[in-house]
């Protein structure tokens, strides 16, 4: 009853995917990367997924009646703030690197993409990061309030994993449910809800109270839980072998951690203007950091060292990984 009631009023998740708009737009430094010695180019590659996700993602989520407005419109909000669409590209690289189509992922990617914006409408509340801007605008609670930011969160998500059941086609339904069940996991104890309560209880904490392996666990499933599901459900859908899978697994596992470090390094080098978010509240929350432990310049070599371990775990899919090898170098050069 309740999914018959959100069909006939509420959220009209979308079973068509827009047309991606033509043209192309300047980015950021970060996507000027000439093409690589194999003749790929990563640049070209992230703006061709980043354009059709766009598009996928708009056509995902509209209100069908006036009683639900609110919260579509808050719901749409962040998830159509922009960003750099990384979680997204990583399942499309994954699905294709194993015989898959951008047409088959899309409805894991656009329901990847919902629980990433789930978990930063969460974590920009003020009982969480309290951060009042996101991407350069002013984030969820401060527009819509904390109620309808909290609700609008909880609907992102189930809303994420209903788009990906009604319109994930053309592969068989073990495939389909394999990837809901990595996808659910993420979320949970062993994810994103269990990583980020253990950052929250290690704010403040002396140094040494939080240890270099304390840190990575928190890091492990509050950062790279999402990115493992986004690799491992694209390889999922395409058919890998389960030692293909896991060799994926263990590539965004490793990225992941690099991802965390090169956030924990921005947080310390950027400012507010570049990421789009309010510069130093790690230290302002006394967050324990990669730098905090290791200091900058050994948590730069720490990124480096995941990135290429990460490339070493898919180096028996030669030029079929480079997207996936591309976005991992991206991931720690990027500005933002």
């Amino acid at each position: 009853m309740i999914f018959r009631g959100l069909l006939l009023c509420g959220v009209a998740v979308g079973l068509q995917f827009g047309v991606p708009p033509q043209g192309q737009h300047q980015r950021s430094a970060a996507r000027k990367t000439a093409a690589s010695a194999t003749g790929f180019d990563l640049a070209a590659y992230m703006e061709e997924k980043r354009v059709y996700t766009e598009a996928a993602l708009d056509a995902s989520l509209v209100s069908s009646c006036t009683e639900t407005d609110l919260i579509v419109e808050s719901m749409r909000y962040s998830l159509m703030a922009g960003g750099k669409r990384v979680r997204p590209m990583l399942c499309f690289a994954a699905a294709e690197m194993f015989g898959g189509s951008m047409e088959v992922a899309s409805p894991t990617a656009v329901g990847l993409e919902m629980i990433h914006t789930m978990s930063l409408i969460h974590d920009d509340l003020p009982s969480m990061d309290n951060d009042d801007f996101r991407r350069g605008k002013p984030t969820n609670h401060v527009l819509y309030g904390e109620d309808v930011a909290i609700l609008a969160g909880d609907a992102m998500l189930s809303t994420a994993f209903e788009y990906v059941a009604k319109n994930t086609k053309g592969v068989p339904a073990e495939r389909v449910l394999k990837v809901l069940e990595i996808m659910t996991e993420c979320v949970g104890p062993l994810g994103l809800a269990g990583g980020q309560v253990l950052d929250l209880k290690s704010e403040g904490k002396g140094f040494g109270e939080v240890t270099l392996d304390t840190l990575q666990w928190i890091h492990t499933y509050k950062t790279a839980a999402l990115l493992k599901a986004a690799v491992a459900s694209g390889a999922v859908l395409a058919g890998a072998s389960d030692a293909e899978v896991e060799k994926c697994i263990i590539y965004a596992q490793k990225i992941g951690l690099a991802f965390q470090v090169a956030d924990d390094i921005l947080d310390l080098t950027a400012s507010t203007e570049d990421l789009g978010k309010t510069a130093g509240k790690d230290l302002e929350a006394d967050k324990t950091t990669y730098p905090k432990l290791l200091g900058l310049e050994r948590s730069r070599e720490v990124a480096q060292e995941l990135v290429d371990e990460a490339k070493e775990a898919l180096s028996e899919f030669g030029d079929r990984a480079a997207p996936l090898n591309g976005l991992a170098d991206y991931i720690i050069q990027r500005k933002n």
